[in-house]
C-alpha cells in the first residue's frame, strides 16, 4: 500500500474495524517514512462476467435499475428495491464465488422478487426463465397459486 502523501510503497496498520454492513474492513493506516496517517477500505471483488465475455464489477445499483422496470406501476418503494439489491449481493458473496454470470444473477434476484411483488417476479421471470409462451406464464401463476393455497392451509386450519 503506497503512502498518498509521499509514495513510501509500505505502511503500518494501526486499526482495522469492520463496517456496519460486515462486508468491507476499514483500516487506518500510518506511512514509516513520513509518519502521517491515511484510511483505507478494503472490500472482496465480486465480478460479472456478460454474454459478451466482458468481466465488470458487480453493481447493486444494476440490480436496482433492473428490476426498476419489472416493478413499473406496482406498489414497490425505492428502499423496497434497495434492499432486494443487498439481499441479492449478499446471496451471491455467500456463494464464495469472485466471479459470476450476469444471468445467474438475473435468478438469483428472483426468490427475494417474489416476496416482495408477485407481479413483478413474473414479469422479470419471463425474461431470466425465458418464457417462450403463454403457457409459460399460465404454468408459472399455477405455480403461485399451489404455493398461495398450501401457505394457507395452517391458518384456516387452525381457525375454529
Amino acid at each position: 500500500m503506497f503512502c498518498p502523501f509521499c509514495r513510501y510503497p509500505d505502511s503500518r496498520v494501526v486499526d482495522s474495524r469492520t463496517s456496519d454492513d460486515g462486508l468491507s474492513i476499514r483500516r487506518r493506516r500510518q506511512c514509516p517514512e513520513c509518519g502521517r496517517r491515511f484510511s483505507t477500505t478494503e472490500t472482496a471483488s465480486l465480478n460479472v462476467v456478460k454474454r459478451s465475455g466482458v468481466v465488470q464489477p458487480f453493481s447493486r445499483e444494476k440490480i436496482v435499475a433492473g428490476v426498476r422496470k419489472a416493478c413499473q406501476g406496482r406498489p414497490v418503494t425505492d428502499t423496497d428495491l434497495a434492499v432486494l439489491a443487498q439481499q441479492v449481493e449478499e446471496s451471491i458473496r455467500a456463494t464464495g464465488v469472485s466471479q459470476i454470470d450476469a444471468n445467474d444473477i438475473g435468478l438469483a434476484i428472483l426468490p427475494p422478487l417474489r416476496e416482495l411483488d408477485e407481479v413483478a417476479y413474473l414479469r422479470f421471470a419471463s425474461v431470466y426463465q425465458g418464457f417462450d409462451s403463454l403457457d409459460d406464464f399460465e404454468s408459472a401463476i399455477t405455480l403461485l397459486r399451489v404455493e398461495h393455497e398450501s401457505s394457507d392451509e395452517p391458518e384456516a386450519a387452525g381457525r375454529p
